[in-house]
Order: C-alpha cells, then structure tokens, then sequence
C-alpha cells in the first residue's frame, strides 16, 4: 500500500492550539517525498498560510473522514468514536489502553472499521523507551499553574485559577509568574515527585527559574511507601510520576486533613485518578481549561485551603514550544512512515492488534509511562 500520502487533521479537543506536525517539518516531509494535506485550524499555534507556504495542500476541517483511503491520518489529541468507524491508518494519542472513559467505544469503532491505531504513547525504541513525549512541558507548565494558584491563594481570590489561556512563550509565562509572586510576596517551597524524568525535570526548571526552593524526589525517596508527612510540610506538591505498580500512595484525603499541614496546592501532572495504582486517590475527575481547579479542603483555622489541578493536556498552554519540540522528536519516525511494518510503526500496530485480539477488552495493554498531560 502507498504510504506517501499524510494527513494532518483539525484536533477538535476544546483549547487544542498544539499540532503534531509542524510547518518546518511539514515542509522536511515534502521534500522527502511524501504528500501532505493539511486541513485549515483556525485553533492551531501556527497560521495555515505557513503550511501553504512549506508545499502543502490545504483542506476544510473535517476532510480526513473522505481523503483517499490509504492515507496515514495524523493528529495529536483522540478522536471522538461518534466520528467512527475508522478505516483508516491513525497516528495520534488516542488514551484507551489504560480503560480511560470511552475507551472501549473508540476500540470497537477501529475493530468496526477494520482501521488501525498507532498511539503516539506506544512508539518506543528497541529499548522499550518512548521515542517522544511532551513529558518536559507538561511539568513545565504544571508547576507554573500551581505557584499561580498559590499566588492567588495569597490574594484571597477564589477560584485561585480562571479559565486559562495560552503563553506565547515559556519566557512570557515565567514573567507573570515573577510578577504575581512580587505583588504577594509569596515563596512557596515546592515538592517534585518524579524528579529525575522528563516531566519532573521540566517542573523543576520552571520553580528554580522562578528562584523557588525545590525538594526533588524520585524512586528512592518514595521507595518506603507513603504517605509522607514531607507532602505536608510544603506550601506545593508537583506530582510527576506515573506508578504502575502497587504501592501506598503518596497521601489521601485523611491524610491531608491533618492540622499540621502547610500544603496549599497539588499539582497533579501524571493525572490519573481512576487508575489503579494512582498515588493520589483523591479525586474522582480530571480538572480542565475553563475550570484548572477543584478546592478539596476549604480553609480551617488552623490550615489552610487546599486546591487541586489536574488538567491531562497542559503542554497546549505553551503550544509554539511544546509543539515545535514535540514534532521534532518525532521527525525521524515521521520520516519512516514508508515503512510501517518496521520500527516503532510496526511495534505500536503489534500493541493495538494485540488488543484487539484479546477481546477488545484491554486487559494486554501495558501500564507503561505517563499520562501526557502529561501529553
């Protein structure tokens, strides 16, 4: 099957300003000898005259569902099953081998079809390690909205966070950041769990660039099993670890009901509260866009308020960067796609097909690595 024809589609994921496929790597693509049509988004970071002008061919939003049917689909975000059944050849994150809502729907609208899936969370290399994340970005920019919250916090605004919009630029987001924290007077000390990977490497970045004190934790600090009375003793609580194994968690709502707590906001980056193995079990729902923060614990005499964020795409915050990032690491397997049946291609199909085969129940996939939120 011809393998030259991509198709970059629209995401349709409300506040969605990230692409897989940016135009400087659209136009490496193009002169590689692949096809890309490029369907118009008004939403995505980058205009579509810059698409126009790297080669590609230009479509209405949408068009993908009548694109020729060897056409490789490329997006970012999952598609609702409604838009089902796919035929087609599907590279994006599609957040169904874990059983997140609607998980199995968006299964049997493949198995339908008789299209296939490869999720951009199961290219891994030889190794086992995944070829590219936006891990970086998504501690980034979480601990980015947690010193905001508690800056708020420190204002008495409630909610401590508004409907969110995008940065620019990491440098225009520190900036506020510096600013809000000079009109409160505020130094939150910070606790990163996960430290040591690429999410809890881009949270400490951001507190330390911020001139915030970082307790970095990974494995041998939480190796003992929680809960950890650290958590209580730190105005914030980064949460970059994904836990695929059992383990006690990290605190749980007794826990932090304690009077001795000095914790004011949790972010929860990994963001995966109705996983089994999740270190935070407390709470039920992922927060969003319009609304970044739940309050779990209202304000008592003797502790304070306690917010929680837990939004599962905060690198769309920062979606020039982050994408231009993302889409690079990406480019050398991008550049593959000629070769399905090889690599990490052939790899992710032999995931989804084992899937599929077990019943379209999930019960096969691996619990391995973070939620993209960490995406």
């Amino acid at each position: 099957m011809d393998n030259t024809l991509l198709w970059l589609r629209a995401e349709t994921k409300a506040f969605e300003e990230r692409t897989l496929v940016t135009p400087g790597v659209a136009r490496e693509l193009i002169e590689a000898g692949f096809e890309l049509v490029v369907e118009r988004s008004p939403a995505r970071i980058f205009p579509d005259s810059d698409y126009a002008e790297a080669g590609c061919r230009l479509v209405a939003a949408g068009a993908w569902r009548e694109s020729a049917a060897h056409a490789i689909i490329l997006g970012l975000k999952e598609l609702d099953d409604e838009l089902g059944p796919f035929t087609r050849r599907h590279v994006h994150f599609a957040h169904v081998y874990k059983h997140q809502t609607g998980w199995r729907e968006t299964v049997q609208a493949f198995g339908a079809g008789g299209g296939t899936l490869y999720d951009l969370e199961y290219l891994v290399d030889d190794t086992g390690r995944r070829v590219a994340a936006f891990g970086y970005w998504a501690g980034f920019v979480g601990a980015a909205m947690a010193v905001l919250a508690h800056a708020a916090q420190a204002q008495g605004k409630v909610p401590s966070l508004d409907t969110l919009q995008s940065w620019p630029d990491k440098n225009a987001l520190v900036a506020q950041i510096r600013e809000s924290l000079a009109q409160t007077g505020a130094q939150p000390n910070a606790l990163v769990i996960g430290a040591l990977g690429r999410c809890g490497r881009g949270a400490c970045e951001l507190l330390t660039a911020c001139g915030l004190t970082v307790s970095q934790w990974d494995q041998q600090e939480t190796a003992a099993g929680g809960p950890f009375e650290a958590v209580l003793q730190h105005d914030l609580l980064i949460n970059c670890v994904f836990v695929n194994s059992p383990n006690p968690p990290f605190t749980d709502l007794e826990h932090l009901n304690s009077t001795q707590r000095r914790l004011n906001v949790i972010a929860d980056v990994s963001c995966d509260p109705t996983g089994e193995y999740n270190p935070l079990p407390i709470y039920q729902s992922c927060t969003t866009m319009d609304k970044p923060v739940v309050r779990l614990i209202e304000a008592a005499a003797q502790s304070p308020a306690l917010d929680l964020i837990a939004i599962d795409h905060l690198p769309s915050l920062l979606p020039k960067e982050s994408s231009e990032d993302f889409s690079r690491q990406m480019l050398p397997y991008l550049l593959t796609l000629k070769q399905l049946d090889q690599g990490v291609w052939q790899r992710a199909e032999t995931v989804f097909k084992h899937f599929l085969e077990l019943g379209q129940d999930g019960s096969g996939a691996e619990r391995d690595g973070a939620r993209d939120g960490a995406r």
